[in-house]
């Protein structure tokens, strides 16, 4: 089963007018869809632009793991580990709540700042906080999160290229550039893809692109 979501479905959130805006695929906050609370492992995925300036303050979180993907410009974070950092393109950030962690994330920067934030189900709720950055996450390496028993790849496609699905329960796919093609259907920027139970898939990119695919249980 192949269920495509467009990203101009999306429900709007954030806050405007202090610089925020969010775009959400799922249920979240004072958005409520008894329908749309999760896909596997899955809780959120939040397409995120921070005007220059602008930011969440300090919050809580907890049995979360949050891993965040930056698109352009840089991501400023501090946490209640003791850990703090600007995060760039290419890297990918990863927050496990565990028991209870709290986090701040601005734009400390000149220009706009873009990213997609995925929040996943732990497999075992609670324990220690965990925090790490992996920078400029290579072509093709995966991204494991035991915690929640899932992987992250991140692909760019040129022109013409093909990329694998992986072969998984659950795949749920985010179009983060490009025009791409998934079994007929015709994919853009924002676009996301809940994929149950298939096999030997694959995208087909008509310009260069760049998609998150997660492998989930």
């Amino acid at each position: 089963m192949i269920d495509v979501r467009r990203g101009a479905d999306r429900y709007e959130g954030g806050d405007p007018a202090t610089g925020i805006t969010t775009r959400h695929a799922f249920s979240f906050g004072s958005y409520y869809d008894p329908d749309n609370l999760r896909f596997g492992p899955v809780l959120a995925c939040n397409e995120e632009t921070l005007a220059p300036g602008a930011g969440f303050d300090e919050h809580p979180h907890s049995h979360t793991e949050i891993v965040t993907w930056v698109v352009e410009g840089e991501l400023t974070h501090r946490d209640s580990t003791g850990e703090s950092g600007r995060v760039g393109p290419g890297d990918v950030q990863y927050l496990g709540a565990g028991s209870g962690a709290r986090h701040v994330e601005r734009n400390d920067g000149a220009t706009r700042l873009r990213f997609v934030q995925t929040w996943l189900a732990p497999l075992t709720p609670g324990g220690e906080p965990s925090y790490e950055v992996v920078r400029g996450l290579p072509e093709g390496t995966p991204y494991k999160v035991p915690a929640a028993g899932a992987v992250l790849h991140v692909r760019r496609p040129g022109a013409g290229e093909r990329v694998h699905v992986p072969d998984a329960e659950r795949v749920y796919l985010h179009v983060v550039r490009g025009d791409l093609r998934l079994d007929g259907e015709e994919l853009g920027p924002g676009d996301s893809a809940r994929i149950t139970g298939e096999h030997g898939l694959e995208i087909t990119a008509g310009s260069p692109g760049e998609v998150l695919i997660w492998e989930l249980p």
